[in-house]
């Protein structure tokens, strides 16, 4: 299969190397050039939950015109970055293309929507999935846990299961599901509990969670997001989202979310699509966020000085 990797930061080179060391040819579309210059003189090597090696024989463009119609476009960016992936997508797609996105938060689907008119937009959730640049030309791959994937409008097709198998055979552990807003409304209340919360008091999520005043403002992040989800009719498979939050984040005591993280780099986060967008889906569905408006405030007013 011929597969297009849109932004090959960390998930997306290990996506882009672990896709063509099965045998797919893999384009990396990027603009760091020293990464690409190392993908082409040296290989990508990824290392980690997945193994150690070095991937030859992936190709490398600053962007698409060169590349020519693919069977997948995968666009890794962040999620500030989908909507200008999309657009600069055009010449990858025909009309049998797939387009699929792995992304924190909400709307990454409807954002490639504005740019790209196509039938075959695909939705990815991660789980204890992680990864970190060592260096251009070298990832390293933290976790292997779960991806799901599904289509966006929902049912479970031949081409999402098809696309499956081919992640799979790639050495991911892959299912296909029917309601993949389900997964992604579940992945989003945990991160929308975590990510400003920690970023703000700059905690870990044990440390949130060990701390009253702080896991009083993570849960009530966490509920207003998911509040809303009910109205949009969510299928969520609890009933208790405060007994939600508390397990997913008591898995990962030490961890700091990638929110935080791009803080302590002095870089821009996620916020628009994570806190952020819980105040938007609330004025959309008539429910209430200023938990998640004030610390996305907070996270905003801190990162126009980056």
């Amino acid at each position: 299969m011929k597969i297009a990797v849109i932004g090959t930061g960390a998930m997306g080179s290990v996506y882009a190397g672990l896709l063509a060391d099965s045998g797919n040819e893999v384009w990396a579309i990027d603009l760091w050039q020293k990464h690409l210059d190392a993908i082409k003189q040296q290989g990508l090597r990824v290392e980690g939950a997945s193994g150690d090696r070095t991937v030859q024989g992936i190709r490398i463009s600053k962007d698409s015109s060169s590349v020519g119609i693919c069977d997948l476009v995968v666009i890794a960016t962040k999620a500030s970055g989908v909507g200008s992936a999309a657009k600069s997508a055009e010449d990858l797609i025909g009309s049998d293309t797939l387009i699929l996105t792995i992304q924190n938060g909400l709307g990454a689907g409807e954002r490639i929507r504005e740019h790209l008119e196509s039938s075959n937009i695909l939705l990815g959730v991660a789980g204890g999935f992680g990864a970190s640049m060592k260096a251009p030309g070298h990832v390293h791959h933290n976790g292997m846990d779960l991806i799901r994937l599904g289509e966006m409008d929902g049912g479970l097709s031949n081409r999402v299961e098809k696309l499956a198998t081919l992640w799979r055979e790639a050495g991911f552990n892959v299912k296909a599901f029917d309601d993949i807003q389900q997964l992604i409304w579940e992945k989003f209340i945990c991160n929308v509990s975590f990510s400003a919360p920690c970023t703000v008091f700059e905690r870990t999520i044990g440390e949130v969670l060990d701390d009253p005043e702080s896991w009083n403002v993570s849960r009530n992040c966490g509920l207003e997001a998911y509040k809303a989800g009910l109205v949009k009719e969510i299928n969520f498979s609890f009933t208790d989202p405060v007994e939600y939050i508390e397990a997913f984040g008591s898995k990962m005591p030490g961890a700091r979310p990638s929110m935080l993280l791009d803080h302590m780099a002095r870089r821009p986060s996620e916020i628009d699509a994570i806190n952020g967008m819980v105040p938007v889906v609330a004025r959309e569905v008539g429910t209430q966020a200023p938990f998640n408006e004030a610390l996305s405030a907070v996270v905003r007013i801190r990162e126009k000085s980056f």
